[in-house]
């Protein structure tokens, strides 16, 4: 999935990885989340394939920058994967896999376990209150206004998500102090 959601953003504008990363950070990270090594390693896979060229721009006094640009077969993988009708709804949840075993701790550590998650959560979604302003400068810099209605269904999905998440957690609380 990394690939092609970078293989999505040069689809847009050619960037560096640096750029990659911030852009990332500001539009895709509240739904998929990706560490810089990752987005270098796999910008080197897509690069294999021929899906992106990079170009070597030289600098006076500083490393030279690496500009990335999707490539025709890049372009018809993207196409590809987003006509696939796999639609992507198997999920792997890390914090449900450690709620499944949580019974082997008091209810005590599992009640700050789950105020912890409503914590974070919370903090999330409240980053997410700048993310409208990362859309409309997004979308004016690469001077494709009609793809921000897409951008802004993501971020209403990842606002639902984390509430979502928070009233789980406030119902597992209270769930559990029951059983005090």
């Amino acid at each position: 999935m990394l690939k092609h959601g970078i293989l999505g953003l040069l689809n847009y504008q050619d960037m560096t990885g640096y750029e990659l990363m911030e852009v990332f950070r500001d539009s895709l990270n509240f739904f998929w989340d990706a560490k810089t090594s990752q987005i270098y390693r796999e910008l080197q896979g897509l690069e294999k394939k021929d899906w992106v060229s990079k170009t070597v721009v030289p600098q006076s006094g500083k490393p030279d920058k690496n500009v990335f640009a999707i490539t025709e077969s890049g372009r018809k993988e993207l196409l590809r994967w987003l006509a696939d009708d796999d639609l992507g709804l198997r999920s792997k949840t890390p914090i449900l896999m450690k709620v499944f075993f949580l019974g082997e701790r008091t209810v005590e550590e599992n009640i700050r376990y789950f105020e912890s998650v409503k914590e974070s959560c919370e903090l999330f979604l409240k980053s997410l209150n700048s993310t409208p302003q990362y859309i409309e400068t997004y979308g004016n810099m690469i001077d494709q206004r009609e793809k921000v209605c897409y951008w802004q269904m993501t971020v209403e999905y990842g606002r639902r998500n984390m509430q979502m998440q928070i009233e789980w957690a406030q119902d597992c609380i209270r769930r559990l102090k029951g059983e005090l």
